[in-house]
């Protein structure tokens, strides 16, 4: 870690550096007798690694005898590392020490192997994308990439991480993996909250052109792309092809192709992804510029979530965001002169709360769930405003979720309802803490959480009724709507 804070000013146009070790492949392979450097990738491959773990080459590491004595004793995998990385030294090139392995293996197994072995090494070969240049110049020329005929504005954000793999999933591959969090499996997978968002970026992406549609009158225009997605149905992966959303025609008026997206007017693409969320911008005016893309996915998270989000939910994960905020006008130098002495005392307590032990240390699986959609939300949220080039500032994530605090402050809260009041030291976190929740209630009808709330309280005035009498009150409550209300592309839904 000191290394990383060693920062040594350069001479003159050189600017500032940290001083680094350079490793080379041509000294590592000099202490093994001047092992070929082209057989580095098939050392890996033999080891295994996350994708690669043959059964088969056991016998081999049984069967061959490594230079020094190193199939087995101490030392474990280090000497058999050791061991492998010379005996390769005698191999001129990988294809002779594949045959070589091969050698050790049963036949109706050796061509199998084989295959895998020369698939697996090809993962290993060096890319053709000069570093240097993308480090000095933030651009870089790869083949691949230009063979795939993206707009070069979204090669350059792909490759500085300002747009997501998702994107380039979706456009290149036509399907998209979505990962599964600690969530209930009995229920529709967490993704399935966000796909509404997801349509609309699938809709940017893969939108025809006007040009586009007039060379080719045989399709039928109305006629909308499809992506497939891998996401789970209860504990089984599950294939499903989703159709991308038509985009407003007031956005779609010059039909912008992808290469183009980026002259659209700021504020028709901030149109674009605020009516995707369900809300207006006048909503979030007082907001904080940073907050406001988190609050407008939680507006949309309240309004489309099955089953419905309870209060203490939402109060949970907000109080977490405004924890967040006070963490980083407590401890970002730059925000010094900001800084108030109310703050500094509310963070302290916040740490004191924090540090003592929960009483109700029970893992609540609907509330994981239900927190699992509102980072589905926020992850299609952040993709959509990263495909529209920013129109609403990106919040600071290391700062914007804490899934243990998260859980910790839901469950305070269903036994102290006082723990709502965490920041009281600090009027300026209660009064952002109040805009937040007003913001967010805002959005939903009056009764929205008093609905659930009353439910509960006639189930208990009723518990000593008859079984029959219990069944037919909760049969009795509707179940919520699974798509969002107020989103205009909330009807885009698909079968199989």
């Amino acid at each position: 870690m000191g290394t990383w804070q060693s920062v040594c000013a350069g001479e003159g146009a050189q600017g500032c550096y940290v001083p680094a070790r350079c490793f080379s492949a041509e000294r590592f392979c000099g202490h093994f007798g001047q092992l070929n450097k082209s057989l580095l990738p098939l050392f890996a491959v033999l080891n295994g690694n996350d994708y690669v773990d043959l059964a088969a080459l056991e016998v081999f590491f049984s069967k061959v005898r490594l230079p020094r004595g190193c199939a087995a004793g101490k030392g474990g995998k280090h000497v058999r590392l050791q061991g492998l990385l010379n005996w390769l030294s005698q191999f001129a090139e990988p294809g002779q020490a594949v045959d070589s392995v091969l050698k050790y293996l049963k036949k109706h197994q050796r061509e199998e192997t084989k295959e895998l072995l020369c698939t697996s090494m090809e993962d290993y070969t060096p890319s053709d994308v000069n570093l240097e240049d993308f480090f000095q110049t933030g651009k870089y020329e790869c083949e691949a990439a230009g063979k795939a005929d993206l707009p070069r504005w979204v090669l350059d954000a792909l490759a500085k991480g300002k747009l997501a793999p998702f994107i380039s999933d979706a456009l290149i591959l036509r399907s998209t993996f979505l990962h599964v969090q600690v969530e209930n499996m009995q229920r529709p997978s967490a993704h399935s909250t966000a796909l509404p968002i997801r349509q609309v970026i699938y809709g940017l992406l893969l939108k025809v052109s006007q040009g586009a549609e007039a060379a080719s009158p045989s399709k039928q225009t109305n006629e909308l792309p499809v992506v497939c997605e891998f996401d789970r149905l209860q504990k089984t992966l599950k294939k499903t092809f989703v159709q991308a959303a038509s985009l407003p025609t007031d956005f779609c008026d010059d039909h912008f192709p992808l290469d183009k997206l980026m002259e659209v007017p700021t504020s028709c693409r901030q149109m674009l992804l605020l009516e995707t969320l369900g809300v207006k911008m006048s909503l979030l005016e007082s907001i904080p510029s940073h907050l406001q893309l988190p609050v407008a996915v939680t507006c949309y998270w309240i309004c489309c979530s099955e089953p419905k989000v309870k209060l203490h939910q939402l109060k949970a994960l907000l109080l977490m965001i405004v924890s967040g905020e006070l963490h980083r006008i407590t401890s970002d130098p730059d925000l010094t002169v900001l800084r108030a002495e109310d703050d500094s005392i509310a963070y302290n307590e916040f740490l004191k709360w924090n540090e003592k032990k929960l009483q109700n240390k029970d893992f609540d699986l609907d509330a994981a769930h239900s927190f699992c959609q509102w980072q589905c939300c926020l992850q299609m949220g952040l993709y959509l405003n990263q495909l529209l080039c920013t129109p609403l500032s990106e919040p600071d994530l290391s700062r914007l979720y804490t899934g243990t605090l998260v859980h910790r402050l839901y469950q305070e809260l269903k036994s102290t309802p006082s723990v709502e009041n965490l920041f009281s030291f600090s009027p300026k976190m209660t009064r952002l803490y109040q805009v937040l929740l007003n913001t967010v209630e805002s959005t939903v009808s009056p009764d929205f959480f008093q609905k659930m709330t009353k439910t509960k309280s006639e189930s208990y005035k009723k518990k000593k009724a008859s079984k029959k009498k219990k069944k037919a009150i909760r049969s009795a409550i509707p179940e919520t709507q699974h798509l969002c209300n107020v989103n205009r592309f909330a009807s885009l839904g698909v079968d199989d």
